[in-house]
């Protein structure tokens, strides 16, 4: 009751404000789930670099590289597979980096536009709750203590503002993070297979 009451006092702009924390909300559990599907074994996917392709077993490789399924391997597994039609690896390599990379970024530039649009939805209503309250002023038979309506409006659009702006900051820090991380691993394992590959 406590929690619609203050929703009640933060006005019209408390739903776009609601409507973006469950947004930031969706997004983390849903990227959050995907990385976790998405990691590879590193150290066993560079072993089986140095075990194969000396050895020219690149059917062998395939199979283990989708066996893994994370996107540090299915960027590999790309090249792998059009290793008999006289591809640039090179070319092929970057192209599948570049869109793993881009898959994985997906959704997170909505958390940083969240990041800097909640306080200002936040301060918006903090005008609004002025200005209601101005009003309520400038009546002549108005009621001096209806003033606080507009001011908590005010106070609440802005603290609600800053606390979906402040869980979107470490949401989008986080997931950055992760993000961060497969590109390494992504750039390692494109380091190592494309150096294997012109040692062959």
């Amino acid at each position: 009751m406590e929690f619609w009451h203050l929703f009640r006092a933060g006005g019209l702009m408390m739903y776009p404000l609601v409507i973006a924390s469950i947004a930031v909300v969706a997004i983390f559990i849903e990227r959050f789930n995907y990385y976790k599907k998405c990691r590879s074994d590193t150290q066993l996917i560079t072993g089986m670099l140095r075990e194969y392709i000396p050895g020219g077993k690149f059917d062998e490789l395939a199979d283990a590289l989708a066996k893994d399924g994370g996107i540090p391997a299915s960027v590999i597994l790309d090249g792998v597979k059009c290793i008999h039609l006289k591809a640039d690896q090179n070319e092929l390599i970057e192209g599948a980096s570049s869109r793993a990379v881009g898959e994985l970024r997906k959704y997170l530039n909505y958390l940083d536009t969240i990041v800097t649009l909640s306080p200002l939805m936040g301060l918006l209503g903090t005008v609004i709750g002025m200005v209601e309250s101005f009003n309520v002023l400038s009546t002549a038979q108005g009621q001096p203590f209806a003033i606080t309506g507009g001011v908590a409006e005010a106070l609440v659009c802005t603290g609600t503002g800053l606390f979906v702006a402040i869980l979107s900051l470490l949401a989008y820090t986080y997931l950055s993070q992760k993000v961060s991380e497969f590109i390494v691993q992504i750039e390692t394992l494109d380091s190592l297979y494309l150096s294997f590959m012109k040692g062959r």
